[in-house]
């Protein structure tokens, strides 16, 4: 397992993401989750587990990640979680769009960047090509979750 000293971190992003770090947000498990995703990473030991209550009208009413490896994921799922609640499926399929294009390289709006609030701290990671994967295990999980929970509720 990684820690946060493998990789450098500068300035105000390498502050937020240390801060979701070492203060992950939404840690505390969910009973009755009607959204449920866990994703594993064999290669480094990376692991996830997504849990969100969604309202009557598909938007998250509470939502719980844990996650286990290195300070990367752990940053990404406590902010991916903090970004989601109160967001409509549709919403968050945008952000977690808007992140992966991010993540790869892409140019991204300033609009887009401020949707994304402190998960664009997270650019500094694609310094770092192996660890990508760390940072998307989160947002892989989240769209697992969508999709099950779509096919569960279609009617």
């Amino acid at each position: 397992m990684t820690q946060f000293s493998d990789v450098a971190f500068d300035g105000l992003y390498g502050a937020a993401i240390m801060d979701h770090y070492r203060n992950p947000r939404h840690r505390a498990p969910l009973e009755e989750a009607q959204l449920f995703a866990h994703e594993f990473n064999p290669f480094c030991g990376d692991e996830v587990t997504l849990r969100a209550q969604m309202d009557d009208a598909g938007r998250v009413a509470r939502v719980s990640s844990q996650s286990q490896g290195c300070s990367i994921i752990q940053a990404s799922a406590s902010m991916m979680a903090e970004c989601m609640e109160g967001k409509s499926a549709e919403e968050i399929e945008e952000m977690a769009r808007l992140f992966r294009e991010m993540m790869r390289g892409k140019e991204i709006a300033p609009e887009g960047l401020e949707r994304l609030r402190d998960l664009a701290a997270l650019q500094v990671v694609r310094q770092y090509p192996v660890r990508i994967k760390c940072a998307l295990l989160p947002w892989t999980a989240l769209e697992e979750g969508l999709e099950k929970w779509r096919r569960a509720n279609r009617g």
